[in-house]
């Protein structure tokens, strides 16, 4: 059967075969940036203000590295990495062990964030299962990321004044 191919394509690689993950990577990748994007018009804090425009910035910078290569710098990785560690140590106590995805909007939101970044991780082990090669840095990156909004999303309900709720689970 042949596909049929809109003159008004969103994105020329919709079409890729249902197996090539490296749309669904762009995609995704897109997605983040858009919710950093969306999450940065939620914090007041013009620090993390800024820090999530370079981070908006950084996630665009992998969305190609699958179908080109990475060119993400190890000093970037390594900025990222620091802002993840600043946060944690910012607030790491307020988090033992897990919480519930709850409080104000922007917390939740940068929650959200740090299921997209695992997920992000998820669809790269699955391209590598396929035969392909993925950059170590890029599961570096891309496990960062979900840390990173972890850690901002307790910030965020600190600035807020809003209480962590721990979350115990029946099966562990």
């Amino acid at each position: 059967m042949e596909l049929y191919r809109s003159p008004y394509e969103a994105y020329p690689f919709l079409c890729d075969d249902s197996d090539d993950l490296r749309c669904d990577f762009e995609l995704l990748t897109d997605y983040m940036a858009s919710s950093a994007g969306l999450l940065r018009t939620m914090v007041k804090d013009d620090v993390l203000r800024e820090e999530l425009l370079w981070i908006c910035e950084l996630i665009y910078h992998i969305n190609p590295t699958l179908r080109t290569c990475l060119t993400v710098k190890p000093e970037e990785i390594q900025r990222l990495q620091n802002a993840a560690a600043r946060l944690k140590d910012e607030c790491g106590k307020r988090c033992r062990l897990f919480v519930l995805t709850q409080g104000c909007q922007a917390a939740c939101t940068a929650h959200v964030l740090r299921v997209q970044g695992k997920s992000l991780v998820r669809l790269l082990y699955r391209h590598c299962q396929q035969g392909h090669e993925v950059p170590p840095a890029l599961f570096d990156i891309a496990n960062l990321l979900s840390g990173y909004f972890f850690y901002l999303a307790l910030k965020l309900n600190e600035q807020e004044g809003v209480e962590e709720v721990p979350y115990v689970s029946r099966n562990y």
